[in-house]
């Protein structure tokens, strides 16, 4: 089954401090909640750029971590970029942020293409865990968003 997750977001912010923000990989930590169990253990700049590798450990049960290696495949400059995984927890994972200018902030887009892998194993995996630990990662990614952007902290980061 291939599985799609959007969402959508007002940010109070500029695009230029928007853009600044999510296209630093290491933000993606003040983003994560820490209940996911997420480490960044290699990112080799501080700006996304096509090609770029970032690699992470992800708790995905008690005492069980894996890899996941990511690779931005695209940018396009404060308008989009997009992440898909190369190894990692997913059979696909493709992930395009987009970030639209409005007259009192920015639209953020969230669109995720994943599938489960080990067939039907996985797509019982999903409807017990993954489908609502996704969701709790992007809702409280959304509530991390607003507590960063409303704190004033977008021209710091």
């Amino acid at each position: 089954m291939i599985y799609q997750l959007k969402r959508e977001q007002h940010i109070n912010c500029s695009l230029d401090e928007a853009w600044a923000f999510f296209s630093t990989p290491r933000n993606l930590d003040k983003l994560t909640p820490e209940s996911v169990g997420f480490k960044i253990t290699q990112c080799d700049s501080d700006t996304a750029h096509e090609g770029q590798m970032i690699a992470y450990k992800v708790k995905v049960a008690p005492l069980t971590w894996v890899t996941w290696l990511t690779e931005i495949t695209k940018v396009n400059e404060k308008e989009s970029f997009i992440d898909d995984q190369r190894i990692g927890p997913y059979k696909i994972w493709h992930h395009t942020h987009r970030f639209k200018e409005l007259e009192d902030g920015v639209l953020m887009t969230d669109d995720i293409t994943y599938v489960m892998p080990f067939g039907l194993i996985g797509v019982i995996v999903h409807a017990l865990f993954v489908k609502n630990k996704l969701r709790h990662i992007f809702d409280e990614r959304k509530r991390l968003c607003e507590q960063y952007f409303s704190a004033g902290n977008a021209s710091t980061s």
